[in-house]
């Protein structure tokens, strides 16, 4: 499985075991996240955490759809997840969103997502980065989560009063609202 693409990308110029290692531990990342973001949107409650359930459930959907986007491209260049959870979690690209000591100060649950939202940010800059003009399909999935994952950092950016994004909640239910660049690469 996965030789030619293997292959192609190796004649690009991509060290494909590197590319690998980005990949799978963004997909730790991704479904990390989506457990973590699970336990804050749980425990947002209150006038000010009602406000943000809504955008960290859209967050926390788009990240579960990240990972299952991520994982065909991961064993169509001859990769793979590990075998263990514990093993997947440990790898993560990003560390664990994790529930503040304090669940019900708001602010500080804002700053566990908006910095999980700027660690996948970086991480699929500098996949983008590393595949510009070189394989042009890990390229285009890591650019179409990079889209959601600035649009989620700009959504809880603005809970935190940073300023405006120009960014809306989008519109829509379901599929039609979740991942409007990622859901080309999901199969339903």
């Amino acid at each position: 499985m996965g030789r030619v693409a293997r292959e192609v990308v190796q004649k690009a110029g991509i060290d494909v075991d590197k590319l690998l290692d980005m990949l799978v531990r963004n997909a730790s990342a991704e479904l990390t996240t989506f457990y973590y973001y699970t336990i804050l949107r749980v425990n947002l409650i209150g006038l000010d955490g009602e406000g943000l359930k809504e955008i960290t459930e859209d967050a926390r959907i788009e990240d579960r759809n990240h990972f299952e986007a991520l994982v065909p491209r991961i064993y169509e260049l001859g990769g793979k997840l590990p075998d263990s959870m514990n093993t997947f979690h440990d790898l993560s690209a990003c560390p664990p969103a994790n529930l503040p000591k304090n669940p019900k100060d708001v602010n500080a649950m804002l700053q566990v997502l908006v910095g999980a939202e700027r660690c996948a940010i970086g991480g699929y800059t500098a996949i983008c980065n590393y595949t510009a003009g070189k394989d042009h399909r890990t390229y285009d999935l890591s650019l179409a989560i990079l889209h959601e994952e600035v649009e989620h950092e700009a959504w809880f950016s603005e809970f935190l009063g940073e300023g405006p994004s120009g960014h809306f909640l989008r519109s829509g239910q379901g599929t039609a609202r979740n991942s409007p660049y990622v859901s080309k690469f999901l199969h339903p």
